[in-house]
């Protein structure tokens, strides 16, 4: 099982966006019948059969194993991967193009970029699992503190200024064999936790107002 498979076409993306299918691609990190998921989700078997043959099709689930039980075959199923994303490409009439607004302090051309980056490397993906071959890539994360806005002005500059030196230093235009290389550089300010609610005496949540 992959940990995270890019869905690249829009029939996946809507069975896998139904409410129910959804409930048991989450289900089918462990390996389930349709007899074991019916007793979970409270649904009939034939319901839930039918959900998985539609999942099954579109490739986001795979057969383990077949049992045999009686004058039954019971087919034992497993999400083939524990997580999705949904490429733009498949809403390609629609999808964000980060080149229509290149505002690089704007925070949806971010999500232009993201999507971007989604959609270019589940086809990497696709492709060199065609081929049998890794992906190349690499990635930095992490977390920083600015004092003031100021500050975080001077780090995007000082940052702006690090990366286009390194891209100037390694990138060879006429390099014969060489290879073009994204380059994606983000600053964007850290979701917040939500916060405990507080409770009553007697443990009851209190509603802000």
């Amino acid at each position: 099982m992959l940990e995270v498979e890019v869905i690249e076409e829009a029939g996946a993306a809507e069975a896998a966006l139904d409410p129910i299918r959804a409930r048991l691609l989450a289900l089918l990190v462990e390996p389930h019948s349709a007899t074991s998921l019916a007793a979970i989700v409270g649904l009939p078997r034939q319901k839930v059969n039918y959900h998985l043959k539609t999942l099954q099709a579109h490739g986001l689930v795979e057969l383990v194993e077949e049992r045999r039980k009686g004058n039954v075959t019971e087919r034992v199923l497993r999400a083939t991967a524990a997580s999705f994303v949904i490429s733009p490409a498949a809403l390609s009439a629609v999808q964000p193009d980060p080149a229509r607004s290149p505002d690089r302090l704007s925070a949806r051309w971010l999500l232009a970029l993201a999507a971007r980056l989604v959609k270019e490397v589940g086809t990497l993906i696709t492709g060199a699992t065609q081929a049998g071959k890794p992906v190349a890539t690499f990635a930095l994360d992490g977390d920083v503190r600015f004092a003031s806005a100021a500050d975080r002005a001077a780090f995007v500059q000082e940052l702006t200024s690090a990366v286009a030196a390194l891209v100037s230093r390694y990138h060879d235009e006429h390099a014969p064999g060489g290879r073009d290389h994204r380059v994606i550089v983000v600053v964007h300010p850290s979701l917040r936790p939500d916060p405990a609610p507080r409770a009553d005496a007697d443990g009851n949540d209190i509603k802000e107002s």
